[in-house]
């Protein structure tokens, strides 16, 4: 095993994610993966559609902090398709210190605010 890569880290964003969309009583109409790709989710729930788009990010970036620019692209294509857009930025870190490299190995921390909408 040993240090997770971007990918691997993004994947374990999409699961907090979505479990969270879950709770929140969403259905999934799609969901993309490929780290890149936005939106991730695209959800409903009372017959409104939803797009959020996802990022894993690593200590000592804020999570809550996201692309402006690529965030209004995203809430464009959403108006097109009568969808709200939410940014989640998932914080992951080691546990043991949060300088060292998300590691297989060991724990790690979750920093999750929820789905931030854009407007």
């Amino acid at each position: 095993m040993g240090l997770l890569d971007e990918q691997q880290l993004h994947n374990l964003a999409m699961n907090v994610v979505g479990k969270d969309l879950e709770e929140m009583g969403y259905e999934f109409l799609a969901v993309n993966s490929k780290k890149g790709k936005n939106p991730q989710f695209v959800a409903t729930k009372d017959k409104k559609l939803i797009f959020v788009v996802v990022r894993a990010i690593t200590y000592p970036e804020n999570p809550v902090l996201y692309d402006e620019e690529l965030m209004q692209k995203v809430s464009k294509h959403g108006i097109n398709f009568k969808a709200k857009t939410f940014y989640a930025g998932v914080g992951i870190a080691n546990s043991v210190s949060y300088e060292l490299p998300v590691d297989s190995e060991e724990d790690y921390v979750v920093n999750y605010s929820g789905l931030i909408e854009i407007k």
